[in-house]
């Protein structure tokens, strides 16, 4: 005979119904949570493109999350990655093939079609702050959900718009305590382009075998994008592939050179990058990037902020009359990303410097009085009601690092008044609690201020 080794069963977790449990549910790949404590970052990225915005009067524009499929098919072009790879698309009980918005200057032109905007004065001046969509390859600062602020003006063509919407983007972001640089080219017009990339494509057809199949799809598809390549083989091709620089008609060469005019005079420097391309096929004349310095890895992962003229896209997408635009745009999370790497951490945006520490049921009836009072006053308070010993609500005062702790206990309510701990000192004064908000205010402002018992 032999021993048998005993059976161990595998202890199932229950549910308090009895049933076994279920996983926790998980974060699709791609996705993600801003959680509180991340949310500094997040309000000054935000708080200075307000800023950027109401100074150079540009008006917020909300968009829809939902359009249908071929607002971008039509304009983004069929053969960029977006269009192929990346979209989010399906057909609605309507039986509209739709999309989640992977970007957002579409909807801007769209919408400057269907409220007939040419009837404003021009040009006509928006930014956004909206989530978009693509179903790409999630690498370090970027998601398939990310938040993008957008700045985009229409119905003007002049090259001092170029100019300040680069000024605009580099003073944002240097602003935000992040070292960047100016990435600059112009791609001219399509009929200008298509010389230069008859040139452009006889180059790379003769070093197609060093080419990976994806640059050789964009080689056959859209030859311009090679400029774009992440693949080091192809990037060493460029060094001698032909510059678009040197194909541009005398209309974008005279366009090209007023931008940079305009860039100097306001003393933005700049690197002229003539492998430097958009990847939608809407881009004309002006392109331009915005680069964090300091870190010479992958561009992919440098570049905080892309954006060009796009002077045809109105009239392409059915437009009443032509409407010569200019934009950019950037994702908040590659914005505070670099941030974080370059040391620049705000504190939270309005931050208590007041808790409000209650004991017993008469208390939270009376607190909620008083902290409505508060609130009146827009002075702001935190607490933390469901807690009912007073040692953890303390606990989480000094966890907050406010100034003061207000204590109102079952004696307190019968005596009408409220303890106010300094949290520094630990020494406590008697307060009248219908005075409490007034005092409060005084002290926050440094103001000096009697007890009254």
């Amino acid at each position: 005979m032999f021993n048998k080794k005993p059976v161990v069963k595998e202890e199932k977790k229950l549910s308090l119904d009895g049933k076994k449990k279920k996983a926790p549910p998980e974060l699709l790949r791609g996705f993600r949570d801003v959680l509180p404590e991340e949310q500094a970052k997040w309000d000054a990225v935000r708080d200075q493109a307000r800023g950027m915005a109401d100074a150079y009067s540009f008006g917020r524009i909300e968009l829809p999350v939902l359009e249908r499929a071929d607002l971008w098919t039509r304009t983004l072009g069929k053969h960029t990655d977006v269009v192929e790879k990346e979209m989010y698309t399906f057909i609605d009980p309507s039986e509209t093939q739709v999309a989640l918005r992977p970007e957002g200057t579409a909807s801007i032109a769209r919408a400057y079609i269907n409220h007939g905007m040419w009837n404003l004065p021009q040009p006509v001046k928006l930014w956004y702050d909206l989530p978009m969509f693509r179903h790409d390859r999630p690498q370090a600062g970027r998601y398939r959900q990310h938040q993008q602020i957008g700045f985009e003006v229409l119905g003007v063509q002049d090259p001092v718009v170029d100019a300040q919407l680069i000024l605009i983007a580099t003073r944002l972001f240097q602003d935000l305590g992040i070292k960047v640089s100016v990435q600059l080219n112009s791609i001219g017009t399509p009929e200008s382009r298509q010389a230069y990339l008859t040139q452009l494509t006889a180059y790379f057809r003769t070093h197609r075998a060093k080419l990976s199949e994806e640059d050789k799809h964009r080689l056959q598809k859209n030859p311009l994008r090679l400029l774009d390549s992440k693949d080091p083989q192809t990037i060493e091709l460029l060094a001698a592939a032909p510059q678009i620089l040197d194909w541009l008609d005398e209309d974008s060469k005279n366009h090209f050179m007023k931008v940079i005019e305009y860039l100097d005079e306001v003393q933005v420097p700049y690197v002229l990058n003539p492998h430097l391309v958009r990847g939608l096929d809407y881009y004309t004349h002006t392109v331009f990037e915005i680069w964090q310095e300091g870190d010479a890895g992958d561009r992919a992962q440098n570049s905080l902020c892309g954006g060009g003229r796009y002077d045809r896209l109105v009239e392409v997408m059915g437009g009443e009359r032509p409407a010569p635009a200019c934009g950019f745009a950037f994702g908040i999370e590659r914005a505070v990303r670099a941030m974080t790497e370059s040391g620049s951490a705000p504190e939270l945006r309005n931050r208590p410097k007041i808790f409000f520490a209650q004991l017993g049921d008469a208390a939270r009836r009376v607190g909620l009085r008083v902290f409505e009072e508060f609130r009146k006053a827009h002075v702001l308070i935190a607490e933390a009601s469901g807690k009912n010993a007073l040692k953890s609500q303390l606990e989480a005062a000094n966890k907050l690092g406010v100034a003061y702790a207000l204590i109102l206990g079952q004696k307190e309510v019968l005596d009408g008044t409220i303890l106010v701990r300094d949290m520094e000192s630990g020494a406590q004064e008697t307060v009248d609690i219908l005075k409490i908000v007034p005092m409060m205010e005084k002290k926050l402002s440094g103001g000096s201020v009697e007890a009254e018992s």
